[in-house]
């Protein structure tokens, strides 16, 4: 995982006036010289009330923003944090708490977030900037910390103590720094039912002498047919296998390929681009819908999921959560040399994007075994496919889903300014097909 990238110096800024404070400093400052010059006694009056309160007010910020230095606040997000959590009415928002401290007449605590957020765990980062005002005499708080796609973010909590008319802004309490994952909004699509003979297979022979020594428990699929009670399933009217307690049970194994790999190094800036990087989390997004929906199947089920960064196995929820944790902040990576892919061990579920190259290559490489791909496309191919069909009348095999859309208001309207150097285009559908395909289509507006 990449370091953060947050400037250490970020809330080093202890004392400062607003902008809105310094255009009030200098318009009255300058009434005040031009009053004395024309001698205008009433033009005297009001701007010297102003600069004699803007002068109270900073004598008591600086005042309790001392007194406030020592303040331990903390600000905990939800988990998991899932992109778009707010707008989707998930109604999780990051609590704040340590908000003893009184404040004086005329003055609010502010608490703000800010940081970088990586889209997909890219290089370039968002720069991201969230506040909330606190109600006078609340110890906690609750502030909207949302995300538009999956990711990274980097980040530091701090408070500020504000007068009420914005003029002046101390700094005071402890930075918390804290790095958050932030899961793929969720993606739907058709289910997946997979027989529990599709998967590879782990089974450990039993010795014949130790036949006697078995457990009961209610049949599931997958179990073999000589292991069936069928005198005590006919007496409770319920198929129950005899399990001995020397041996591992038949379990099916599920082999995933996450193919996050990129294209190659003379097209890195449009392996960085926020076209690609969406695509990547559609992917995301429908590996761990395809994931979960398999798992309420059959908590049984044993997953080897091989990525670009390395391989995981999961085998329950605590496992999943985990991969899924570490997959949030998943980004491109070059393509590298693949281990060979074994031959008749049960079939194969593949996720990509249109920037792997050697997704092609891949999928000649795994015949004759059978392969389900799920693939993130532009929105340009859908037009493509559909003049396909026009022309020669046959349907295309893959599911109908709606095109996915990224608008680039979302980033503003959550705190966060996206990089230039993400709005590099160039990404062309990847031409494959197979037996058995589903498509999402992406894109990116403004």
């Amino acid at each position: 995982m990449r370091q953060s990238r947050l400037d250490p110096n970020i809330f080093k800024n202890e004392i400062f006036v607003t902008p809105a404070g310094g255009a009030v400093f200098v318009i009255s400052f300058v009434i005040l010289i031009r009053s004395l010059v024309m001698r205008n006694s009433y033009e005297i009056v009001i701007a010297s009330a102003v600069l004699l309160l803007m002068l109270v007010f900073f004598i008591i910020g600086i005042w309790k923003s001392r007194k406030l230095k020592i303040t331990e606040t903390h600000w905990k997000p939800p988990f998991p944090v899932t992109a778009d959590m707010i707008n989707a009415g998930s109604g999780s928002e990051t609590r704040i708490t340590g908000l003893e401290a009184s404040i004086p007449f005329f003055f609010r605590m502010h608490y703000l977030i800010k940081g970088f957020f990586y889209p997909s765990g890219s290089d370039s980062g968002c720069y991201t900037l969230v506040e909330t005002s606190v109600p006078r005499g609340e110890t906690s708080a609750q502030m909207a910390l949302d995300f538009p796609m999956s990711g990274a973010f980097h980040g530091e909590g701090h408070c500020q103590l504000r007068d009420i008319f914005g003029l002046f802004s101390f700094s005071c309490g402890q930075p918390q720094p804290k790095t958050v994952k932030v899961r793929s909004a969720p993606c739907f699509g058709k289910k997946i039912h997979i027989n529990a003979q599709s998967g590879a297979e782990d089974k450990r022979n039993k010795p014949s002498a130790d036949e006697e020594r078995y457990y009961m428990r209610e049949y599931t699929p997958g179990d073999r047919l000589r292991d069936i009670n069928w005198k005590s399933s006919d007496r409770i009217d319920t198929l129950i296998t005899r399990i001995s307690t020397d041996t591992q049970e038949k379990i099916s194994r599920i082999e995933v390929h996450f193919r996050n790999y990129g294209q190659r190094a003379v097209n890195k800036k449009q392996r960085g681009s926020l076209e690609a990087l969406w695509l990547l989390d559609r992917a995301k997004a429908r590996m761990t819908y395809f994931l979960r929906s398999i798992k309420e199947q059959n908590s049984s089920f044993i997953f080897d999921v091989r990525t670009a960064q390395g391989n995981w196995e999961i085998m329950d929820e605590e496992d999943l959560d985990a991969f899924l944790e570490e997959l949030a902040g998943f980004s491109f990576l070059p393509p590298v040399n693949e281990a060979a892919i074994a031959p008749n061990a049960g079939d194969l579920y593949v996720f990509s994007t249109a920037c792997d190259d050697g997704l092609p290559a891949f999928l000649l490489a795994c015949n004759p075994r059978p392969v389900t791909l799920f693939i993130s496309q532009p929105a340009e191919q859908r037009i493509k496919n559909n003049e396909q069909r026009t022309e020669s009348k046959k349907p295309i095999a893959e599911t109908k889903l709606e095109t996915e859309k990224l608008y680039i208001k979302d980033f503003l309207q959550k705190g966060c300014i996206p990089s230039f150097r993400l709005f590099n285009k160039g990404i062309k559908p990847l031409g494959v097909n197979t037996g058995r395909m589903e498509v999402n289509y992406a894109e990116i507006k403004i």
